[in-house]
């Protein structure tokens, strides 16, 4: 029960007032970019939320996640991974090794923005995830939201924060475990059909 109302809760918060997303055709598909929080780290495999997430939405959705990738080098990625994969939705979640690796905000940001800036190039939707940063507390950093502005996507920078503050869905200090991954897969499966993406 506390669960659903979390996630409840949460799916309010983000998808109120946010862009609506297009409809995606049957068969569709989902192309989940990230680092080692996409890829799956701390979860068996197929514990990992594309792979959750794909069996919620009857929807193929492609874990294009690698461990220890920045921004940068997710930016130097994208176009090849788009090219070989056309996905029909991209769901970006970046940021966190920038921020073990102290680099400075404005450099993750940039690299974000210019993500953002392909797809909107090439007409694929987006669904931005924010990557929460550690240090006292776990607060996602102002520049998700500003970017999720600025191009008019939708986002969701609270679940993966929501989780991480909870000891029993975490593998380690930075990454959830399956448990915590499925908690996200709910999520952003609620979220996508609040958003239009999905039925």
């Amino acid at each position: 029960m506390r669960h659903l109302l979390l996630c409840c809760l949460t799916i309010l918060l983000v998808a109120c007032g946010q862009p609506e997303l297009p409809r995606l055709a049957q068969g569709a598909t989902i192309l989940a970019f990230g680092d080692s929080l996409t890829y799956g780290i701390g979860a068996e495999n197929g514990a990992d939320y594309p792979s959750r997430l794909a069996a919620q939405l009857g929807h193929p959705v492609i874990n294009a996640g690698i461990p220890g990738e920045t921004t940068a080098e997710g930016l130097a990625r994208l176009p090849t991974t788009l090219n070989e994969t056309r996905p029909a939705l991209v769901l970006l979640c970046l940021g966190g090794n920038d921020f073990l690796q102290r680099k400075p905000e404005a450099e993750t940001q940039r690299n974000l923005d210019a993500m953002l800036a392909l797809l909107a190039s090439r007409k694929v939707p987006v669904l931005l995830i924010g990557v929460p940063k550690l240090g006292f507390g776990l607060d996602t950093p102002p520049l998700y939201q500003a970017l999720a502005e600025q191009h008019q996507v939708p986002l969701n920078d609270t679940a993966l924060a929501s989780i991480l503050g909870r000891q029993q869905l975490k593998s380690d200090l930075v990454h959830p475990n399956a448990q915590g991954y499925q908690i996200l897969a709910d999520e952003l499966a609620s979220q996508l059909r609040e958003l239009g993406a999905v039925r």
